[in-house]
């Protein structure tokens, strides 16, 4: 086998054996393996490194188009208040309750950094107040919250209570303690 070198070069495989082959199998000509294969012709131009593929030598496979109703059901795209929301109101307030303590934390959404963490869980509080889940814990975790915010240069938080949330009791405390110490919430 070898290729065929002129100012064209085709890449099928070229034998001088392979007419006699096809003479004498009982097919003929007409069917040869050869024809199975695309054809692609390539030209050797001016600059001997750089080969010029002819486009008609390619063989295309048939575009579609989705149906109307395919792209009107697309799960995966968001809306537009999804998508710019988090710039929108870029730090948000995050509250946990559990049975032992009580941590919360303001993030920048759209880099996922912490500004400020506080928690009862901590050693500095954990050892000054005498419940880590009663109400003076709540105060305290909203006055905390503030002034590292504020130190932070946030002045603005947004909260985004979960499905079926309210805000009273506990969460209410932290959420108006942090109010009164001077950090806006953003609806």
């Amino acid at each position: 086998m070898s290729c065929l070198v002129s100012s064209t070069c085709s890449l099928v495989p070229f034998d001088s054996n392979l007419n006699r082959l096809n003479r004498s199998t009982k097919l003929g000509s007409a069917i040869s393996w050869q024809s199975s294969f695309p054809k692609l012709s390539i030209e050797i131009g001016s600059v001997i490194s750089s080969p010029i593929v002819k486009k008609d030598s390619f063989v295309q496979a048939a575009w579609t188009r989705r149906s109307r109703g395919e792209a009107a059901k697309r799960p995966n795209r968001k809306s537009w208040k999804q998508r710019t929301d988090m710039y929108m109101r870029p730090f948000l307030l995050n509250v946990f309750f559990s049975r032992k303590f009580i941590h919360a934390k303001v993030m920048h959404r759209p880099t996922s950094k912490v500004i400020s963490v506080a928690t009862t869980n901590a050693r500095d509080i954990r050892t000054n107040i005498p419940s880590l889940v009663d109400n003076e814990a709540c105060r305290l975790i909203g006055k905390l919250i503030a002034e590292r915010s504020m130190e932070a240069d946030v002045y603005a938080v947004s909260y985004e209570p979960r499905k079926g949330e309210r805000i009273d009791g506990k969460l209410g405390i932290v959420i108006d303690t942090i109010k009164e110490h001077g950090i806006i919430f953003v609806p």
